[in-house]
């Protein structure tokens, strides 16, 4: 920096004049910080902006030549810092969005092709299942029948029911236990 610093015009920035540096520094940020507020709408964000601008032109001093005024440039380099961050920003959030976005598309094709494996499975170990047992229990977890209604319909006593409910469940759980949590099982089987 030289003497024309004064008046906020410079050709090239010395670094071994690091009081002139300071008083544009002191001169200089609060300024810069108010336009980089009006840019980023984050206080905290817009000071880290005009610090990076004031650490770049301090690194690069020795090959920095500003022709203009240093109120311009160090402007101008406060609006492309925050500009150059709010794209940033907006790369990451369609990064994320994205990535959001597989991730669900994912889980949703995995979702259906395990309860695809399971509908099958469960088809299976249902055949398997002696008829009268098979009966009474699509009749009470799918056509959701008490027990009693149940022994009605099939003129059976509601002991049987309960006898015939136990055992398919049992067989139901041996058949499918590889398959499912045993939380899931216990909630969708008992």
């Amino acid at each position: 920096m030289n003497a024309a610093l004064a008046d906020d015009h410079v050709t090239v920035l010395s670094r071994d004049r690091e009081s002139e540096f300071e008083k544009v520094f002191k001169k200089h940020f609060k300024g810069l910080h108010a336009y980089a507020c009006t840019i980023l709408k984050d206080d905290i964000m817009a000071e880290e902006m005009v610090q990076n601008v004031f650490c770049r032109l301090w690194e690069k001093t020795d090959h920095i030549d500003i022709r203009e005024s240093v109120s311009g440039y160090l402007y101008r380099s406060v609006y492309h810092e925050s500009l150059n961050y709010l794209k940033h920003l907006k790369v990451r959030e369609a990064h994320r969005d994205y990535t959001l976005q597989q991730e669900q598309q994912s889980a949703s094709a995995s979702q259906a092709l395990e309860l695809s494996e399971l509908e099958s499975r469960l088809d299976i170990a249902l055949r398997e299942l002696p008829e009268k047992c098979r009966t009474i229990f699509q009749m009470s977890r799918f056509e959701e029948l008490k027990y009693q209604e149940i022994a009605d319909r099939l003129q059976l006593p509601v002991k049987t029911v309960e006898n015939q409910m136990g055992k398919a469940l049992r067989l139901l759980r041996v058949k499918l236990a590889d398959f499912l949590p045993a939380s899931f099982l216990l909630f969708f089987l008992s």
